[in-house]
């Protein structure tokens, strides 16, 4: 497939109806058929924009891929304005039962191309989302109009690990869906701008808004990150609606000659760890300090 040079990006921020799929889905068609901008080539979705960030909700909500009200209505709205779909998330149930986190990815005929199961579930300070949901096991990467794109959602931000698996692959286009708590505004800032600087990739860092219960809100404020870490689109507020950008890569892949950090990566880190000096001072040579020999000497 030849490769584009740039791409027409929506992502839409919303705030997802506790509980009630019928009310998400209607929310998201007439959230797009109101403002998507013409050519857009890919639409993005939030983490589990169908039912919410509601742990105990999730099971309830949950759908077999093979008769899925939720993939059904992503296929035909891809089809519809002939666009890829990166369908955030939303509860897939598999054939033994096990409950994922899964992003499902259309095509413009409304082909289901791919499907990324979150790698890393959060289940901490009041979370517990690995109590319902199993873990994926591998990253996914997709062929948009020949721009190699990773998924990843919400917490796989703190794992970089997978991040540099893409783009080792050449990724050049990262998605992070995510249902991020408003309470944690600083990691969402510095690290959905870190994988987009260490991997020199451009970033979608969408996030749902609006409150999730009465306790608790989503951060909203949804960005567009280019290769240096700049933003290149927003939303800034708890606003629902549609952020459109359109990226262009060629300045990216020059940047990527210019400075092609990948060369640098050492096959394997080893690591001293020292526990023992010699006038409080470690060994000049390298060891631990019982040799007797010290900086100073």
């Amino acid at each position: 497939m030849e490769t584009k040079s740039g791409l027409k990006l929506s992502a839409l921020q919303m705030n997802s109806v506790t509980g009630n799929k019928q009310a998400n889905l209607e929310k998201v068609y007439t959230l797009v058929s109101q403002n998507l901008e013409a050519g857009t080539d890919i639409l993005i979705l939030p983490e589990v924009w169908t039912v919410g960030w509601d742990c105990e909700e999730f099971a309830k909500s949950a759908e077999n891929i093979n008769n899925s009200g939720v993939i059904k209505f992503l296929s035909k709205l891809a089809k519809k304005y002939h666009m890829y779909i990166i369908g955030g998330s939303f509860i897939r149930q598999a054939d033994d039962g096990r409950l994922y986190n899964s992003c499902p990815v259309f095509n413009r005929e409304g082909d289901l191309i791919a499907l990324y199961d979150k790698n890393h579930l959060y289940s901490y300070c009041g979370c517990n989302e690995g109590t319902y949901i199993t873990p994926g096991d591998r990253g996914v990467i997709v062929d948009i109009d020949g721009i190699k794109t990773g998924l990843t959602i919400c917490y796989d931000i703190r794992f970089p690990e997978i991040f540099r698996e893409y783009r080792k692959k050449d990724v050049k286009l990262l998605i992070n869906a995510a249902a991020w708590g408003a309470a944690k505004p600083i990691p969402w800032e510095v690290l959905t701008k870190a994988r987009a600087i260490e991997n020199q990739a451009f970033m979608v860092a969408l996030t749902q808004c609006g409150p999730i219960d009465l306790a608790n809100w989503n951060i909203g404020h949804s960005r567009i990150i280019n290769y240096l870490g700049e933003t290149i689109a927003e939303i800034k507020n708890q606003k629902e609606g549609l952020m459109n950008c359109r990226i262009s890569f060629e300045e990216m892949e020059n940047y990527r000659k210019q400075c092609p950090i990948l060369n640098d990566i050492k096959e394997k880190y080893e690591v001293k760890t020292y526990e023992k000096t010699v006038n409080n001072t470690a060994c000049s040579n390298g060891c631990d300090g019982s040799c007797g020999t010290s900086q100073n000497s």
